[in-house]
């Protein structure tokens, strides 16, 4: 087990969309395990699912009659809703017991989300943003399309096309900017019959 569930960076331009979410998982009903939502301590209902390995944990060593510390992915099926992926709970007194020294709470706190990715789109005088994420390509090489999350928040106009890097925290059924950080301009393909982006190189693939 990780010391940590939202693992480092390790490139400037590392893509992600993670969080951590603390509420009581209630599936869609008892012959449906994977679809659900996360009752969360505020009263909010987020629809999710369970993914991976995550789902053979759910069945082997947790109760879903109270809250956990889920690691998720966010993304924005409907405008103004979340829609989370479960991946990962955050819970070494159950799942670690060989490692006593890992904390069961964590700086970081309910409702933290790392957003790292591509601004598309900033109005500041609203306070929406939106950031594009690419991600890993699969085990059997195909590419997956990149997402669109739409969050709350000011950066100024001059950063679009800017991969920046965000703390966010969920109010709601909302993502909120805690603070932000412009790592640079990230290399747009203007060419419209979609050939190779001329200034060079390529975008990094997510890293979540």
């Amino acid at each position: 087990m990780r010391q940590h569930p939202i693992p480092p960076v390790t490139e400037p331009m590392q893509y992600r969309a993670i969080g951590l979410v603390e509420a009581q998982y209630v599936p869609q009903d008892d012959e449906t395990l994977t679809r659900g939502v996360l009752r969360c301590s505020d009263g909010v209902e987020i629809e999710a699912v369970l993914l991976g390995r995550v789902l053979s944990v759910v069945k082997r060593h947790l109760s879903l009659d109270t809250p956990h510390l889920w690691v998720v992915y966010p993304r924005n099926r409907e405008a103004d809703h979340l829609h989370l992926q479960v991946v990962g709970v955050w819970e070494p007194g159950t799942l670690a017991s060989d490692e006593p020294d890992l904390p069961e709470t964590l700086p970081e706190g309910d409702g933290y989300f790392s957003v790292r990715g591509e601004l598309i789109y900033t109005k500041p005088e609203t306070g929406a943003l939106v950031i594009k994420i690419r991600q890993q390509p699969r085990a059997d090489g195909t590419r997956p399309q990149p997402f669109k999350l739409q969050l709350q928040g000011t950066i100024p106009m001059e950063h679009l096309r800017h991969f920046v890097s965000l703390e966010l925290r969920r109010s709601g059924q909302e993502l909120t900017l805690e603070s932000s950080e412009v790592i640079g301009p990230v290399p747009q393909r203007s060419d419209r019959r979609g050939g190779a982006n001329r200034r060079g190189g390529r975008r990094p693939a997510a890293r979540r």
